[in-house]
């Protein structure tokens, strides 16, 4: 963790495209509620295959009309050079300085993966077409991608990422401090030396997050599934224990010095500020 601790502390919050009227309004409110803690930077997701894209150009919009930083995810899976480089030059165009670089997942009914196969292909791309004025975001994972055939290769993965010219990486979310200390201690000793943010996921729904965490390969240690299950139907208690768990992963992150918290919002404001009220946490000055 010591490489980790040399780099400042920023805090970030993510989202993504609402599909319906609802979801409109309710980012619409999440924004203007989370504005008011001044993070380094928003982000908002992308979709594959065409599904939400517009939907992240929507989104990145409403963001920068709140005069916060936005970083948008692309994902090149499926895509085209000139697709990303129409994607850059509009969000350049909105004054974006920053992406999210991902390879994302392959459309479904789709074979052919375009001209693009893995992220680190996308950063060396949008190196080439930015510059170094252009920053960075990749995804690492912790617990592991689910797709990686071991521990060692998703480690090689990332390197290569980073070689690629990537500035700084979110994790994927986890529950268990250990995988993140062991994680960033191994990059280490590969030579990684990027600021590694944390992602932080609230626990406020076990049905969602049990989906979530199958999909995505992130663990959910026995002691706070078993509790989950306990409460049954009742939220209430489900969001008081989540509050708990969460703050108290948290706080041993920034004790130990990471470079800050990456929160996946799922487009809601009340987990979020809850979280950023019990760590105290402040945006820049």
């Amino acid at each position: 963790m010591e490489s980790q601790q040399k780099y400042p502390k920023h805090y970030s919050f993510e989202f993504f495209p609402p599909r319906t009227d609802k979801g409109k309004t309710t980012i619409a409110k999440t924004l203007d509620e989370l504005s008011k803690l001044k993070p380094a930077y928003m982000s908002c997701t992308y979709g594959a295959g065409g599904t939400t894209q517009v939907g992240t150009y929507d989104t990145v919009k409403l963001i920068v009309d709140r005069q916060q930083t936005a970083v948008p995810h692309i994902t090149c899976i499926g895509s085209s050079k000139g697709v990303i480089c129409n994607l850059l030059k509009t969000y350049t165009e909105l004054g974006v300085k920053r992406v999210v670089a991902l390879r994302g997942d392959l459309p479904q009914g789709q074979s052919d993966p375009g001209e693009f196969h893995y992220a680190n292909e996308l950063v060396t791309f949008i190196r080439e077409e930015m510059g170094e004025d252009f920053g960075i975001e990749v995804a690492c994972y912790p617990e592991v991608h689910p797709q990686a055939p071991s521990a060692r290769a998703d480690i090689e993965n990332f390197k290569r990422k980073v070689g690629a010219g990537a500035n700084c990486a979110i994790t994927q979310y986890f529950f268990n401090i250990d995988a993140y200390f062991r994680f960033v201690d191994e990059c280490e000793q590969s030579d990684i030396h990027i600021p590694i943010v944390p992602g932080i996921m609230p626990i406020t729904n076990y049905t969602q997050l049990a989906k979530f965490s199958d999909l995505c390969g992130a663990e959910i240690p026995r002691w706070i599934r078993k509790r989950l299950e306990d409460y049954g139907d009742d939220l209430e208690s489900i969001r008081a224990f989540g509050l708990d768990v969460v703050s108290e992963l948290c706080r041993r992150l920034l004790d130990a010095g990471c470079p800050g918290l990456h929160f996946y919002t799922l487009n809601k404001h009340e987990p979020i500020v809850a979280l950023w009220q019990r760590l105290g946490l402040k945006g820049p000055v």
